[in-house]
């Protein structure tokens, strides 16, 4: 069960079953963004999924300087109030400084803070300020025992609406691995879990200075995840993967997206207890 401030803040329905966080990594342009969230809204309405668009208006954690990393802030910026304004969905962006935090919450509905910078304290303190949801990433680095600690520095500004994401941890060189225990040990903070299924499948910096991916693997982690009650899901998804300009290796194509709901859907309702 989805907290009630999904409904009275961000006008969600359905809070009994999981959320979708979901959309293409960056902000790309303004035809991508709104044909993946008009059909992902599509999908996600047809089986009662509350739906939140997630795009990044600037990517800050490159692999290499050559990475792309944005259109243009204020442009990347509006055309995430204009999927708002024309889908009537909230929006949930990255941030990386005080600075952006302030620029995003114009906009944004939720924060999102990325995995490296999860242990941050005034970057966690500044989204926390802004009374905005705030969307904590697990640090590829960190316990998830100590995502506690993350949350605190947010509820210690007076904010207890916070988001608690599983995306892999380190294993080894250009590698990463998903302990589900981590997920069931986050539940107990009594905050809603979040599983990343693209991030997750992420090779860091194993294409010569791109990240690659393995994205035959996010259903069957997605689909383990399902099986013990995780409040959400985090699936970056594309029209065209392979020509995207950040994650391309790692997302999910949109075409794959509602089998892979439609079977999320099925595991979650027999899991739930």
């Amino acid at each position: 069960m989805l907290p009630e401030y999904f409904k009275k803040e961000l006008g969600l329905k359905n809070l009994h079953n999981f959320l979708l966080i979901a959309g293409p990594c960056v902000v790309e342009s303004k035809s991508i963004v709104f044909k993946t969230c008009e059909r992902v809204k599509e999908i996600t309405s047809k089986l009662k999924i509350p739906f939140v668009f997630k795009s990044s208006f600037i990517k800050a954690n490159r692999t290499s300087s050559d990475s792309f990393r944005t259109i243009g802030v204020d442009k990347s910026l509006q055309i995430l109030a204009d999927v708002k304004k024309e889908f009537g969905v909230p929006i949930l962006t990255d941030v990386h400084s005080e600075i952006d935090t302030e620029i995003a919450s114009e906009v944004a509905d939720i924060l999102q803070i990325p995995a490296f910078l999860c242990r941050q304290t005034e970057l966690l303190e500044a989204a926390g300020d802004t009374g905005k949801i705030v969307n904590i990433k697990k640090g590829q680095f960190l316990a998830p025992q100590d995502m506690i600690y993350q949350a605190e520095k947010v509820k210690a500004t007076g904010n207890n609406k916070i988001l608690l994401t599983e995306r892999g941890s380190t294993f080894g060189y250009n590698n990463l691995v998903v302990d589900m225990r981590g997920m069931v040990i986050m539940k107990k903070t009594g905050y809603p879990v979040i599983f990343d299924a693209t991030h997750s499948v992420q090779m860091p910096s194993a294409e010569r200075g791109v990240t690659g991916g393995t994205p035959e693997y996010i259903e069957p982690l997605a689909s383990c995840a399902a099986s013990i009650n995780v409040q959400g899901f985090f699936i970056e998804t594309h029209p065209n993967p392979n020509k995207a300009l950040s994650d391309a290796k790692s997302m999910l194509p949109l075409d794959k997206l509602e089998t892979l709901l439609a079977k999320l859907q099925r595991i979650y309702k027999a899991a739930e207890k």
